[in-house]
């Protein structure tokens, strides 16, 4: 069985921040999460109900930090 899923590690950003609307056991607007891999263009998240889930990359800010400071990028 082949799979679609992408390991977010090498040069995938692996750390984003949300910025939608809170939702109540899903995702808090302004946290931080770890991309677990990346599935068909989506990122897939484990959310605060601890399950993983898919969610489009738009609605994240990537933290960048290959130079050893951290910023949020648009």
């Amino acid at each position: 069985m082949s799979t679609s899923r992408t390991k977010a590690t090498g040069s995938v950003r692996n750390e984003v921040k949300y910025r939608g609307q809170t939702s109540f056991l899903e995702l808090i607007h302004g946290k931080v999460y770890d991309v677990v891999s990346i599935e068909k263009g989506w990122y897939c998240i484990v959310d605060d109900s601890g399950e993983d889930c898919l969610y489009p990359p738009d609605e994240f800010a990537v933290i960048e930090g290959d130079d050893g400071t951290v910023h949020v990028s648009d």
